[in-house]
């Protein structure tokens, strides 16, 4: 056996196959007057001839690509030769194909044929593959993605070392559930150790421009999302600790990620790949090129992959510009000099669709809890996770609540997405985000604690925002959905 890398044997219009086998002459003079070794001749003959890969199998790639961009009557023959096959593993191929010629009759056909549903768009076809990861693609699916990548960027191969990324070791993710996101490696480029200004320089802000509000060992910082909106990633240091903020747009979530590991001599610094996974965005790391879930800070792909690393989220607050700079009046800001030419009006980038009920990219979710773009406030615990939707702050600013191990109680804003969450212990409160009561009397809202009036002090949760879609499609399973009724 011989086995090759993906990047030399992806080469648009050339014919080739995944197997990654030689087959070598032999020869051999079989002794023909004897019946029992002819007998046992035949025997291996027929034998080898069924654990061949059949001409059609061979053709696959082939296929796709007549299905794809041939003539008329090459996608008619290539959709007969598919439907009389009749293996399912190609439905992932007919997915693909959809993504990147549209819902070709012929394709339309054959993926009809193969799954007995109506699937006329691309959107479709995508749920239906999410809720069947019982159907696994055929090997020639590989050959058809790369081929399709490399002709829009060939860094999205990098992102795959394994030779045989649709087996299921060899990625964190279903590999056919991963999509181009519309943009090149780095087309959404990250901010790395960003220009920042002083609060009152920060004359481009409005009072109701929301920012990711982050203090760490007192430096304050205020990174706006209209900024962010265009760069979904910043790399930075804040009060000397190495952080990443991913910002995935599409789900409404930015996550604030402690990139130095104990075992490690230099932080990850990320980059935004291009690729998406069920409308979500997937970064990569600078030193190893693996991909990274953005929702969950754990590689999915690469020499990461199957390491057993988990980025530690640390606290962060969407909250106004007006409200962040009356409690941190030292804050420093992003500024919009970033070496980037961009329109950072307030509230210009994904205007529509953050008007939007519908997504951009399709994902499943449960809307018989929440709508799909629900906002909800989630915090992973030990022993479990919990969303509380934006709305319940409307009417509950102080919620006491359980997630996990843990008693905690949130203290929210459902106008400026802000929900500040801390550990408890068996202590309840009331009030409101400017006046908070408890035992004692009044205690001091901080971004690293609960501050009482004796100088007690209850430590913050980390926590994000994020839209319902997103979080129930990561932690719906291990997830509790507060009711206001709690």
């Amino acid at each position: 056996m011989s086995f090759t890398s993906v990047h030399d044997k992806v080469k648009p219009g050339c014919h080739f196959t995944l197997y990654g086998l030689e087959l070598r002459e032999r020869k051999w003079r079989p002794r023909l007057f004897n019946p029992v070794f002819r007998i046992s001749a035949l025997l291996l003959v027929l034998a080898a001839l069924v654990s061949l890969p059949s001409r059609a199998d061979e053709d696959l790639f082939a296929l796709s690509k007549d299905l794809l961009i041939g003539s008329t009557s090459e996608r008619e023959a290539a959709a007969e030769s598919l439907i009389a096959r009749g293996d399912r593993d190609m439905i992932p191929s007919l997915v693909l194909m959809m993504r990147i010629g549209g819902a070709h009759v012929e394709t339309q056909r054959v993926l009809h044929a193969l799954t007995g549903e109506e699937l006329p768009t691309w959107r479709a076809a995508m749920l239906y593959q999410e809720a069947h990861p019982e159907i696994l693609p055929h090997p020639s699916y590989t050959d058809l993605k790369f081929w399709y990548w490399r002709g829009i960027d060939e860094r999205f191969l990098s992102f795959f070392k394994d030779p045989d990324p649709v087996a299921r070791d060899a990625l964190r993710i279903r590999f056919e559930e991963i999509t181009w996101g519309g943009v090149r490696v780095d087309g959404i480029p990250a901010l790395d150790n960003p220009k920042l200004i002083s609060a009152g320089e920060a004359d481009y802000l409005l009072d109701r421009d929301l920012v990711f509000g982050v203090e760490i060992n007192g430096d304050a910082r205020a990174y706006p999302l209209r900024i962010m909106g265009w760069h979904e990633m910043f790399n930075d240091v804040i009060g000397g600790v190495p952080v990443a903020l991913a910002y995935c747009t599409l789900c409404g979530a930015g996550i604030l990620f402690e990139t130095k590991l104990e075992d490690r001599d230099e932080p990850f610094t990320f980059g935004s790949s291009g690729l998406l996974y069920r409308s979500n965005k997937l970064m990569f790391d600078r030193q190893t090129e693996s991909l990274w879930n953005q929702f969950t800070g754990e590689p999915v792909s690469g020499p990461l992959a199957h390491s057993g690393i988990a980025l530690r989220i640390r606290p962060t607050t969407i909250t106004s510009w007006a409200d962040w700079r009356a409690r941190h009046p030292d804050s420093r800001v992003l500024s919009p000099e970033t070496g980037y030419f961009r329109d950072y009006g307030s509230g210009v980038a994904y205007r529509d669709y953050f008007a939007s009920p519908d997504l951009m990219f399709p994902a499943i979710a449960d809307q018989t809890r929440l709508q799909q773009k629900e906002q909800v406030y989630g915090i992973r615990a030990a022993g479990g996770a919990k969303a509380w939707p934006l709305k319940a702050f409307s009417n509950e600013p102080v919620i006491n609540d359980r997630v996990g191990f843990t008693n905690v109680v949130l203290i929210g804003d459902a106008v400026t997405r802000t929900v500040r969450a801390y550990d408890r212990g068996d202590v309840f409160f009331s009030g409101d985000p400017t006046y908070l009561n408890g035992p004692g009397g009044f205690w001091q809202i901080t971004e690293d604690a609960l501050v009482g009036p004796q100088g007690q002090r209850l430590p913050r949760v980390s926590g994000h925002v994020a839209y319902w879609f997103a979080w129930d499609g990561y932690l719906g399973a291990e997830s509790a959905l507060y009711e206001a009724s709690e």
